[in-house]
């Protein structure tokens, strides 16, 4: 696995690139935002482990800045920040997930696997419900043929509705398949995320039921 880690305390940032490569990983740095966006932009990483406090450009800008380049490479966002307001400011810009400092190296890489894993049962094969389409081989979502930007678990929690389209899904159904009961997320992520998707594919698109869950389905 290829993994770009933008620190821009040298210690922190050579400690995880060591542990990273003990576990057999390939590891790129950077120590300011600037560029680290453009490691990102220019070369494939599986995984990109962002600082939120940055020189030049901070992690919240680096992060909006590869999503609206369409790069759906999944980011971790680790913060000495562990505030509710930051954390959904840092899921907002496009981070997948986030980790506050100081951390267990364990966890960290358990968070990274977990970014990184793709469930077996995924086939080669597009999505398309009305207007709406998703491509799990190209990582895409059009809307009206035009490319819509998300971030990875944005398009994870979308195809896992679309999959599911034509039967009510839970909030229980969507965290155990989209994130694992293990993951410090928040009560309300399962919304959070909802409102950030309806956002870009429009409020119609996904529905609630009220005291079950969410549902899509062709109209």
């Amino acid at each position: 696995m290829k993994v770009l880690v933008i620190e821009d305390d040298h210690k922190i940032a050579g400690s995880i690139k060591k542990g990273l490569e003990q576990e057999g990983n390939t590891v790129d740095l950077a120590f300011d935002g600037e560029t680290g966006l453009d490691l990102a932009t220019e070369v494939n990483h599986d995984v990109v482990i962002l600082d939120l406090m940055l020189p030049k450009m901070d992690g919240i800008e680096v992060s909006k800045s590869l999503r609206k380049e369409n790069i759906h490479t999944p980011i971790l966002m680790l913060t000495a920040r562990g505030g509710l307001s930051d954390k959904l400011i840092g899921f907002e810009s496009g981070a997948d997930d986030y980790l506050v400092k100081p951390f267990a190296f364990e966890e960290l890489i358990a968070r990274v696997n977990a970014l990184t894993r793709r469930p077996s049962e995924i086939k080669n094969s597009k999505l398309i419900i009305n207007n709406l389409e998703l491509d799990i081989n190209r990582f895409e979502v059009k809307l009206e043929n035009k490319n819509v930007g998300l971030s990875r678990k944005e398009f994870q929690l979308l195809e896992f509705l679309m999959k599911n389209s034509g039967r009510i899904v839970s909030k229980d159904d969507i965290m155990s398949r989209v994130w694992s009961y293990e993951s410090d997320i928040l009560p309300n992520t399962v919304e959070v995320f909802i409102g950030y998707l309806r956002g870009k594919i429009g409020k119609d698109k996904i529905k609630t039921i009220r005291g079950f869950g969410y549902k899509m389905e062709e109209k």
